[in-house]
């Protein structure tokens, strides 16, 4: 037996099961689509189930798997019986909506294809009544775009368990090119620069002299002031919309001194407001690979 929650994803095929799985993934679910129902209680006889690592365990089983609708009452309530925490979201949507979704994806439906469309999606409903009654959750999909469903997954999921957004704080330089990944990005290259200054270039944005040096910029701490406030603003959005990770990436010429002291300034505050965040510096021990010329110290 185990005190982990474990969700079933199931339902009408096109209503949106997939999106709930990557929503389960991204709270720490270990997830698996597809699963073959009578493996199940196999699968739950592995360690795996004991990883504190995982929040819990979430499946998505439907008509695909042909011995699921035969075979999947009596193994979910033998499951039960045993003490498992199985809860089973059943995921639905109107004719139409799920006519237009397959139109859009141009995939067949798992019970429609050598039949018509429609046929397939009402043997699939009948099929699946049952189950749709025994489920401990009905969610319809009608009209719902993929951030409302993963709100509403989210929500159902924070009632167990808090789903939190990841930040990470990276400072890069310009001259190696823009990351990638940044979803949020800040050029920071209108402050002094500490590598002009010989007693201060070896260092690094880390070390208090040069934090010091950049802070006492007159531009520094009304930029930082105004900069945090639109971050505190911004967070919960992003939060609340479903991103599962935020990357906020400042830039400075090397990447080396002004992005590093800004950066860490960004992430201290970020911290003490409880988020969970990180901090890296991409470049920081570029320094000396390639020198920043003066006339590349401006925007």
């Amino acid at each position: 037996m185990t005190g982990k929650k474990i969700f079933i994803i199931t339902g009408l095929s096109g209503s949106g099961k997939s999106t709930a799985l990557d929503v389960m993934e991204d709270a720490g679910f270990y997830c698996v689509d597809n699963m073959p129902v009578s493996l199940l209680p196999k699968f739950l006889e592995l360690p795996l189930q004991h990883n504190a690592d995982i929040t819990g365990l979430a499946f998505v089983m439907d008509a695909r798997e042909k011995d699921f609708i035969a075979h999947h009452a009596a193994i979910f309530d033998a499951l039960k019986a045993d003490g498992h925490r199985l809860e089973i979201i059943f995921l639905e949507a109107n004719e139409n909506d799920l006519l237009n979704r397959y139109s859009q994806t141009r995939r067949y439906h798992p019970l429609g294809r050598n039949q018509n469309l429609v046929d397939g999606i009402q043997r699939e409903k009948a099929a699946l009544a049952a189950l749709r009654i025994s489920a401990d959750q009905i969610i319809n999909t009608t009209g719902l775009t993929v951030h409302e469903l993963k709100m509403i997954i989210r929500d159902l999921v924070n009632h167990q368990d808090r789903i939190r957004m990841k930040i990470h704080v990276m400072s890069f330089g310009f001259k190696y090119g823009i990351p990638n990944n940044a979803d949020l990005m800040m050029d920071v290259r209108f402050l002094a620069n500490p590598y002009f200054h010989p007693e201060l270039k070896a260092m690094d944005g880390e070390s208090t002299r040069v934090r010091d040096f950049v802070m006492a910029d007159p531009n520094s701490r009304p930029f930082l002031e105004k900069y945090l406030d639109l971050l505190d603003d911004l967070i919960p959005l992003y939060e609340k919309e479903g991103k599962a990770y935020l990357t906020i990436a400042i830039g400075c010429t090397g990447g080396h001194h002004r992005s590093v002291a800004i950066a860490r300034a960004v992430f201290e505050h970020i911290r003490r407001h409880g988020a969970e965040v990180e901090i890296s510096h991409r470049d920081i021990k570029r320094q000396g690979q390639e020198s920043p010329s003066p006339s590349s110290d401006t925007p």
